[in-house]
């Protein structure tokens, strides 16, 4: 599924006044956080808006992430993010990505559906890997990198339960655990739904899920949600 204010040089606000922070580092973090948050390649002028710093500013950081092919211009001279993006990501948590994606594979061509792995940070839940169907002939795409609220949608639901039970807790994580899986309808992304079941051990937590249409016809919802939890089973077993 692929969607004139005074510029300032100053920092933006989220730097550390005791000066402990890098203002360069920041912002370059924040341009890829603006690329991969909009739907289409950006100019330098679009980005220096969002970042609020002069054009010649915003056009160092780019080259200087371009050299690191973190980003890439397109021929229209904008800017995406880049190829050495997904290369780095593969370092990140590389035991729990190594065991999950032969699992993933497997769920993703048996159901015909995008499977993926979400890991938690902070409130959020994060998609740290995607594998699609080989042999479908239409499913959706569901890229790394995609966000949302812990307390929205099943894969934030099924990390929740893969935590200890917390005081205070809504029922439904409780039901979550019980059961073994989630499910969700156009809570993340309108017209989408996503079952997930949780995967944990001595030091993961983490949640395997579908995604799909809401208008997908013959989808037995139990059913679906016990091959996710058998699936996250057999990741558990694979971790080191």
């Amino acid at each position: 599924m692929a969607q004139s204010p005074n510029l300032a040089t100053h920092d933006s606000g989220r730097g550390d006044p005791s000066g402990t922070r890098s203002q360069t580092l920041d912002r370059g973090l924040r341009a890829l956080e603006v690329l991969r948050e909009n739907a289409a390649p950006m100019s330098i002028a679009e980005l220096a808006r969002s970042l609020e710093v002069h054009r010649s500013i915003a056009y160092r950081i780019l080259r200087t992430l371009e050299d690191h092919r973190m980003v890439s211009r397109t021929r229209d001279g904008h800017y995406e993010l880049g190829l050495g993006l997904p290369v780095l990501a593969r370092g990140v948590s590389h035991g729990l990505q190594s065991a999950a994606l032969p699992v993933l594979s497997s769920l993703a061509d048996e159901k015909r559906m995008t499977a993926f792995l979400v890991v938690p940070s902070g409130e959020e839940a994060i998609t740290l890997t995607t594998v699609e169907p080989r042999h479908s002939v239409a499913h959706l795409a569901y890229a790394p990198g995609v966000r949302h609220p812990l307390d929205r949608g099943a894969p934030g639901r099924a990390l929740r339960a893969a935590l200890p039970p917390r005081e205070g807790e809504p029922s439904e994580v409780a039901e979550v655990r019980a059961r073994g899986w989630a499910h969700s309808r156009s809570e993340v992304l309108p017209g989408l739904s996503s079952v997930a079941a949780p995967v944990t051990s001595d030091t993961v937590v983490a949640s395997v899920a579908v995604v799909y249409l809401d208008t997908t016809v013959e989808i037995d919802e139990r059913t679906l949600g016990e091959r996710v939890h058998s699936a996250a089973s057999e990741i558990m077993a694979e971790l080191p």
